[in-house]
């Protein structure tokens, strides 16, 4: 089981090797815990003098795993092709590294052959949208890093947990990712359909690879693994000690574990991603590779940026381009090397530590107190804790839920009659009840807007922003509509889920925050929400530290909220001044992108952008975060060879899927 639990075994084998060299050997014996010690201690210290003296870990690595493998008459003469994306970091903060000597070889690069290009992510700026679009081509109704499927049970889906990564490759996969073409994955989220994987999320159920056992069976990997851990561990004390004395800000509490998820995130992922690169670029078999580094990412998330312990992380992803350059010059195929990244972070105080509260703080204060909020505000804190914790919130959620249901079935049951109906019964009456609720605003609303366009004053209520302004309840603002245009429309007020049996949910995806409310079965409208919780969405939109917020209404169509300011999406009208303009020239593109997604949720909030000091603030408890809209999160770069077409303008992930294909396909 990988070489008897991550490659300790190796040390047990060389230990029982001499044991028997032992019974030859005259005055020589070793038993007991000296078996497993005596290997350990010995590959501690070749790897020590390694490190220490600089020797390249290079021709080590192909003498100790590959020279059996290596058979050039079977290698390929057609170029082949190695993506290496840097998780989370902005063209800004590379350009700031190369300039400031952190990544000698990547500058050498951009001075002898490749070329620096920029280009923008879609309004979800993480991971799991990205390289959906970059590996796949596709990533089309991923709305954040976790969203709700309602019509799921409610059920919560989340980009990096075991049990969803597959589930959501299938559906965005057609068979002709970027790696489709005999190609391998290696520390990625999705496959890109690759014949072979290792340490790929979705493919985590498929355990088994001959790359775990080159890994895990060499004493010298092993031993180095522990060296940089151990040191990577100290680099974390010495962080946090700095950062006190220097009294940085802002800077967050970082507790025990978090010292595994880092050295976990910028040791064991980034030196197994680059013992595998170097084996598959000497062996030649595969086309295109793809690999991920996520250490930068894992430590601008705590420490920030543009902190030198984010600095540090660069330094060694650059060393690792040293070995992967130098295996790419010795190998009998040639591979074109393309570094990018999926995209940025931007930095800023936490939402919580900006205004004292969280974003379910905030929900709550603006919803009856009766009513449960079950919230997960912890997207990306790290990339190996996530899927424990997510288990555990997903169980929770699932229990509440469950009871939430049945509860309000029995309550509804109750409501209708009073006598003991079978459990059948009782569900189907439940049934027809939400749905004749949920249905009932929107079908007076239709028949207002149908009516209303006959007259046509549509324009003028959004002139007016009726509907969005004032405190009346909402019943009585559509009364008042009614009857100030003679529409003839009875709108007797809808029946609303009671105050004690409502549900919401509230996620986060760095400062994109998503708002669902369970017991209504499909995507609420601004009608809907304002009637059963007056002023909520006015209060967001009026927060100081909320940037915009995005709901759709039955009469207007989808609309963007901020203070008093309204964009009308459907129509491209602005009434007020332009709060967007800070997000960029696209972000009306990525807004009505998004807007049309399946599980868009109930409300969608952004954060506030900072521009005069570059910050956002986080839902999530992360002071370098993304997966909204603000600052350099959503400005990646690609590293790709001068000779290649120039792209134009970059907008979303499955453009970069688009420019990688047609190059790959020209050669």
């Amino acid at each position: 089981f990988i070489v008897f639990t991550l490659g300790f075994g190796t040390f047990l084998i060389d230990g029982f090797l001499l044991w028997l060299m032992s019974g030859y050997l005259g005055g020589f014996q070793i038993s007991g815990w000296s078996l497993f010690l005596v290997p350990l201690i010995i590959g501690l210290i070749n790897s020590l003098l390694s490190i220490l003296l600089s020797v390249d870990m290079d021709e080590s690595y192909y003498q100790r795993i590959l020279r059996n493998q290596l058979n050039s008459d079977k290698i390929s003469k057609k170029d082949g092709y190695l993506f290496i994306e840097i998780d989370g970091l902005a063209k800004d903060v590379l350009t700031d590294a190369i300039d400031n000597g952190h990544m000698p070889h990547l500058k050498r690069l951009l001075e002898s052959t490749h070329k620096l290009l920029s280009w923008q992510t879609d309004l979800s700026s993480q991971t799991g949208a990205s390289q959906a679009g970059i590996l796949h081509g596709n990533n089309e109704n991923i709305v954040a890093f976790r969203w709700v499927e309602k019509e799921n049970d409610n059920r919560i889906i989340s980009s990096n947990s075991l049990a969803d990564a597959g589930k959501i490759e299938k559906r965005i996969s057609n068979k002709k990712g970027l790696l489709s073409d005999h190609g391998a994955s290696r520390s990625n989220l999705f496959s890109g359909d690759a014949e072979d994987y290792l340490l790929t999320y979705s493919k985590l159920k498929n355990f088994y690879s001959k790359s775990w056992y080159y890994l895990y069976s060499t004493p010298y990997f092993i031993a180095r693994l522990l060296l940089l851990f151990a040191f990577d561990m100290l680099m974390e004390v010495t962080s946090r000690i700095r950062q006190l004395i220097t009294n940085k800000k802002p800077r967050m509490h970082r507790g025990l574990k978090y010292f595994i998820a880092r050295a976990g995130a910028n040791v064991v992922m980034r030196e197994a991603s680059t013992y595998s690169l170097i084996g598959d670029i000497y062996a030649g078999k595969y086309n295109v590779i793809y690999s991920t580094y996520m250490g930068y990412d894992e430590i601008a998330h705590h420490s920030g940026i543009r902190d030198f312990d984010s600095f540090y992380a660069l330094k060694q992803i650059d060393k690792q381009f040293k070995h992967i350059l130098y295996a790419i010059n010795h190998s009998n195929r040639k591979y074109n090397i393309v570094i990018l990244s999926d995209h940025g972070q931007s930095q800023g105080p936490t939402f919580k530590q900006k205004y004292d509260k969280t974003l379910d703080d905030l929900v709550q204060e603006n919803i009856p107190e009766t009513m449960k909020i079950h919230s997960i505000l912890h997207s990306n804190d790290d990339h190996l804790l996530e899927t424990i914790k997510l288990k555990s919130y997903m169980k929770y959620n699932k229990q509440r839920i469950t009871k939430k249901i049945d509860n309000t079935k029995d309550n509804i049951a109750g409501r209708i009659d009073n006598t003991k109906d079978s459990i059948t019964n009782r569900l189907d009456n439940n049934v027809e009840n939400i749905t004749e609720r949920m249905d009932s605003s929107k079908q007076q609303l239709s028949k207002i807007k149908i009516k209303a366009r006959n007259k046509l004053p549509i324009d003028e209520f959004k002139n007016k922003k009726t509907l969005i302004k004032g405190n009346e309840p909402m019943m009585d603002k559509l009364n008042k509509i009614n009857d100030e245009y003679s529409l003839d429309v009875d709108l007797n007020n809808d029946e609303v889920i009671t105050k004690n049996d409502a549900q919401s949910i509230v996620l986060a995806s760095g400062n994109l925050g998503l708002i669902y409310f369970t017991d209504w079965g499909g995507r609420m409208t601004y009608e809907q929400i304002e009637d059963a919780f007056p002023n909520l969405i006015t209060n967001l939109a009026n927060h100081p530290g909320i940037g915009f917020v995005l709901v759709k209404s039955a009469l207007y169509g989808s609309i963007v909220l901020s203070d008093d300011n309204v964009y009308y999406l459907d129509d491209n009208k602005l009434v007020g001044q332009d709060f967007l303009k800070v997000y960029g020239k696209n972000i009306i593109k990525q807004l009505k992108r998004t807007d049309n997604f399946k599980h868009v949720p109930d409300i969608l909030v952004n954060s506030t952008y900072d521009v005069e000091n570059d910050e956002v603030y986080a839902f999530e408890e992360l002071i370098g975060s993304h997966g909204g809209a603000g600052g350099t999160q959503q400005q990646p770069f690609i590293l790709c060879p001068r000779d290649w077409s120039d792209p134009g303008e970059i907008f979303g992930a499955q453009k970069v899927y688009k420019f990688f294909k047609e190059n790959i396909n020209r050669k």
